[in-house]
């Protein structure tokens, strides 16, 4: 495999490419490691400080309305939906 390399690379560029991939591979893992911490730290949190997530295994069976399969969906801002120029009561004018 080396000769190969070297005969498709320029002998300066293997020396370099040898020099690069430890600190390339330390980096890597570096930036895994904080990426993993940050993600942990800014998971939401109750008040007491305890992660949402690790309670969500005791209630699991108690109004989780995702495990029963109904989607409720409302509007985010509780706007009514009109058709065409309808107005709704609310509306006033």
């Amino acid at each position: 495999m080396g000769d190969f390399l070297s005969s498709v690379l320029p002998p300066g560029l293997i020396d370099v490419l040898s020099a690069l991939i430890p600190p390339v591979v330390v980096a890597t893992v570096f930036c895994a490691f904080v990426i993993k911490l940050l993600r942990k730290e800014m998971a939401p949190r109750r008040m007491d400080g305890s992660l949402v997530s690790d309670g969500a295994d005791d209630d699991a069976g108690a109004g989780d309305n995702g495990s029963a399969g109904v989607d409720e969906t409302e509007a985010p801002n509780e706007t009514p939906i009109v058709r065409g120029g309808e107005r709704t009561e609310s509306d006033g004018r």
